[in-house]
């Protein structure tokens, strides 16, 4: 079913690489940072410490909004942690604490989970689920290791790693869906939209992501 009024995608994460990846799909959000204090949540199971937090993300950012009657505003919040060693691994607090998961997680394999909650505003409707994936890491040597904590990009993630970053050549593979580790899984997000009755190609903007001008297929 195709929407019948524009859509407005609200994005609640400051996160770049998220926007960056919903951008390559051909979907422009607005950015809305929700400033929840992620230290508030505390559970047992990863999948739903993450989700909660995407939860929370989202009704913080759905707070301040005023939505159009002449708009379907969605709001999409996410949250990512680490299940690694039977501990739960958000962003390290500090270079130290970087260096000692990396030491630790060389060579092993732990699975990165992103929570997803996506609200539609004016039907006052949620739908949301976590995507989880595997990640296998390089035994990489302690040089190596420095010089990424130095580069500070482990501080500002989940698990303390990217795999879109400088990140990527320490990882061996991956065992599910790669957007799941960027921190937002485009295929997860295909299927809850489809539970509120839209499609992805609702979301698509006019100019694809080369430049080039396509239709509006929403």
């Amino acid at each position: 079913m195709l929407s019948s009024v524009p859509l407005r995608l609200v994005l609640a994460s400051q996160s770049p690489a998220r926007r960056k990846l919903l951008h390559a799909a051909g979907i422009e959000p607005d950015v809305l940072v929700s400033g929840v204090d992620e230290s508030q949540v505390v559970s047992d199971r990863a999948e739903d410490l993450c989700l909660e937090l995407a939860r929370l993300k989202a009704q913080a950012v759905l707070g301040r909004l005023r939505p159009s009657p002449d708009e379907r505003t969605l709001v999409l919040g996410c949250d990512s942690v680490l299940a690694f060693d039977g501990e739960i691994l958000g962003k390290p607090a500090d270079a130290a604490e970087a260096t000692r998961r990396w030491q630790r997680m060389r060579g092993r394999s732990g699975v990165l989970h992103t929570g997803h909650c996506l609200i539609d505003v004016v039907h006052e409707a949620r739908a949301e689920a976590v995507a989880s994936t595997r990640v296998h890491f390089a035994d990489i040597s302690d040089e190596e290791i420095a010089a990424y904590v130095a580069t500070g990009e482990p501080l500002a993630v989940a698990g303390a790693f990217t795999i879109d970053g400088l990140g990527g050549p320490f990882l061996t593979g991956i065992e599910g869906d790669p957007g799941t580790v960027v921190g937002l899984s485009l295929p997860l997000l295909r299927n809850l939209l489809a539970e509120l009755g839209l499609n992805v190609t609702d979301l698509w903007t006019k100019v694809a992501p080369g430049g080039q001008e396509i239709e509006h297929l929403g």
